[in-house]
């Protein structure tokens, strides 16, 4: 019989298939709608936009913790999953696109906050780390699955959008059937519209937040543009395949490598580390650049499982730190402001590629791990 864990974790891998679903076809509609690279990139910044505008909505109205989650999470999955099919089967350009994306990430901020609550309501403290870790490797799995669809399924782009679009609606029906909240779920709750502005005058939940927006200043950007980074550097393997290795396969054995860390070592010692590495990797990355096909990719393997693994800890210790009335809230607010500094860092990376090229493009994101890194340090010793 199917855990409840499980069951969470299947949905985030499905219900967020149709995040990066337009980024795995950009070079098809490039050619077919004549869009030059800066007009490509809204294709993914008017995702992380929506997100951000549907999580500040949800964290004013308290949704997170005044709706059931599973059945948020399921009518979320579902809205998402109908913005990409209705794009695969009538949009012909950039007008009708946009506006569609930025639609499927206001869904999408009922998916992944929603589900990181759920997710820590069957979890004790003890395990929570990794049981986040577990639901944020589905994440990274999900987000990546569009590549692997398109590398290996030979479709045209509308039929990656349509399959997309079909496991999504396969997260909204388990989400609606088999998800239910578990028993570390506070039961009582008081509306608080400004517990998002409160939660920032704890130290911890500060600090907590504060070492996420730095791993989040990184993420993005590099897995919007890491299949542009190895096209720039000649390699062979910039396939959709390899993009699905390096984001969700290696991105996925970070977070259960990251979760389990932090349940083993506590939260501030697997966050460091895992920071002080994806940064090691920004600082080395016009290196890697020279180097050769396989050295490129198990650097990038490296770095991919590397950048991601912390993410599962941010979750874990605000859930911790955070009033247990209000921690949908507040992972809500936390991933609204991390999801607005990615749209910053991923406009300005083809910015300074433009200036320097792409051997350097990527040494912009090394404040994010050194922030968050001295952030999380802090916070061992906050209280």
């Amino acid at each position: 019989m199917i855990t409840q864990r499980t069951a969470i974790a299947v949905v985030q891998v499905l219900g967020l298939a149709v995040w990066f679903s337009m980024s795995a076809v950009v070079p098809t509609l490039r050619h077919e709608w004549g869009i030059s690279a800066y007009a490509a990139v809204w294709l993914t910044a008017a995702v992380q936009l929506g997100f951000v505008t549907g999580a500040v909505g949800s964290t004013a109205l308290n949704l997170a913790d005044r709706v059931r989650p599973h059945h948020l999470l399921a009518l979320s999955a579902f809205a998402g999953a109908a913005c990409t099919l209705l794009l695969a089967l009538v949009v012909d350009g950039m007008a009708g696109a946009v506006p569609l994306r930025f639609l499927t990430g206001v869904a999408l901020a009922g998916v992944y906050p929603v589900g990181m609550k759920l997710m820590a309501s069957w979890s004790s403290s003890a395990s929570r780390g990794r049981a986040l870790g577990v639901l944020v490797g589905a994440l990274t799995l999900g987000s990546a699955l569009p590549h692997v669809i398109s590398g290996l399924s030979g479709l045209p782009w509308r039929g990656v959008l349509v399959a997309a679009a079909g496991v999504g609606l396969l997260a909204a029906v388990i989400a609606g059937w088999v998800v239910r909240p578990g028993p570390h779920l506070a039961a009582s709750f008081v509306p608080e519209p400004r517990y998002a502005v409160r939660m920032f005058l704890s130290r911890r939940p500060r600090l907590v937040n504060l070492g996420y927006f730095g791993h989040m200043w990184e993420l993005y950007a590099l897995w919007t543009w890491l299949p542009t980074f190895l096209l720039a550097a000649g390699s062979p393997v910039a396939s959709g395949t390899v993009v699905f290795l390096v984001i969700g396969v290696a991105g996925f054995l970070g977070c259960l490598l990251g979760g389990w860390g932090a349940d083993r070592f506590g939260r501030s010692p697997a966050a460091v580390t895992a920071l002080a590495v994806s940064g090691t990797c920004c600082l080395l990355s016009p290196l890697a650049f020279l180097a050769g096909p396989v050295v490129l990719l198990v650097f990038c393997v490296v770095w991919g499982a590397s950048v991601i693994a912390d993410s599962g800890v941010f979750s874990a210790s605000l859930s911790e730190a955070a009033d247990p009335r209000y921690v949908g809230t507040a992972l809500t607010a936390q991933t609204a402001i991390g999801f607005a500094l990615t749209v910053v860092s991923i406009q300005l990376v083809p910015v300074l590629a433009d200036a320097v090229g792409w051997r350097y493009a990527f040494l912009l994101l090394v404040p994010g791990p050194l922030v968050g890194a001295l952030a999380m340090r802090a916070f061992a010793t906050a209280r």
